[in-house]
């Protein structure tokens, strides 16, 4: 894959993390935002088909700092699969991310069903 393909993916996830409104990005504490190409095959097994996956922490289980920084991992190339246009990319990419993010402010995933925002996982 070429390193072009993955800077233009790179630039998709930090876009998605820009246009976040600036009381999450404010809020936002100790996180990591990585992007791979896909998931390695415990992952899967563990969690089946991921576009992205929250590692961590939430901030609403947080007692007693300092804490591990958490970890966002959105994964290329299933997302990559799923479109080819660079626009349904770019929204898949905003999807996942928001997900990952709602995760770190401890939303589930039955209450991202429940804002509509559970589709990307």
């Amino acid at each position: 894959m070429s390193d072009v393909r993955r800077a233009r993916f790179a630039r998709l996830v930090a876009r998605a993390l820009d246009d976040l409104p600036e009381e999450f990005r404010e809020r936002m504490r100790n996180v990591e935002i990585v992007v791979e190409d896909e998931p390695d095959p415990g992952r899967l097994r563990e969690h089946g088909e991921l576009l992205g996956l929250y590692e961590g922490v939430p901030l609403t289980e947080r007692r007693d700092e300092p804490w591990l920084p958490d970890r966002i991992c959105i994964y290329r190339r299933p997302i990559e699969a799923m479109a080819s246009s660079p626009r349904a990319q770019a929204k898949i990419v905003r999807d996942t991310v928001v997900h990952e993010i709602a995760h770190h402010f401890g939303i589930s995933d039955d209450r991202l069903h429940e804002l509509g925002l559970g589709d990307a996982e």
